[in-house]
C-alpha cells in the first residue's frame, strides 16, 4: 500500500494517521516531491474509477491561471497538465492491491483499508 501524501494537509495527515493506527504497512510518498508520470497518474486515475477532473483541485492558483475550469476534458491533456503542477491533485490518494482511493475523509479511509 501507498499513500500519495503531503504532510501541509489536514486531511492527508489524518489519513495517514488512520493507516498508521490500523498497523497497516505502507510506503509514503510525498507526491509533491516526487510526481508521479504521466502514465503512472493516468493507472491509478483508472483504479480509482475517475478521470483527472474529478481529482483536480481547481481552487489552487495555478488551477486558475491556467483556466482548468474551462478546459476541454480531454482525459491526457488534464493528466499532463496535472503532473506537471501535482499541487493539482487531490490528496491523499492511497493506493494498494487493484485499487485506489482519494482518502479525504473517515468513511474513505476505511473502504481504503477494506478493499485494498
Amino acid at each position: 500500500m501507498e499513500i500519495w501524501h503531503n504532510p501541509r494537509c489536514s486531511k492527508s495527515r489524518a489519513a495517514k494517521a488512520a493507516l498508521d493506527e490500523a498497523g497497516v504497512e505502507y510506503t509514503e510518498r510525498r507526491y509533491l516531491d516526487e510526481p508521479p508520470s504521466a502514465e503512472e497518474f493516468d493507472a491509478v486515475l483508472t483504479r480509482i474509477g475517475a478521470e483527472p477532473w474529478d481529482v483536480a483541485r481547481l481552487n489552487e492558483p495555478v488551477a486558475k491561471e491556467l483556466g482548468l475550469k474551462d478546459l476541454e476534458h480531454d482525459r491526457k491533456r488534464w493528466i499532463e497538465i496535472m503532473v506537471a503542477n501535482p499541487v493539482l491533485i487531490q490528496r491523499p490518494i492511497v493506493v494498494g492491491g487493484g485499487g485506489a482511493v482519494v482518502a479525504r475523509d473517515a468513511d474513505s479511509v476505511r473502504k481504503a483499508l477494506d478493499s485494498l
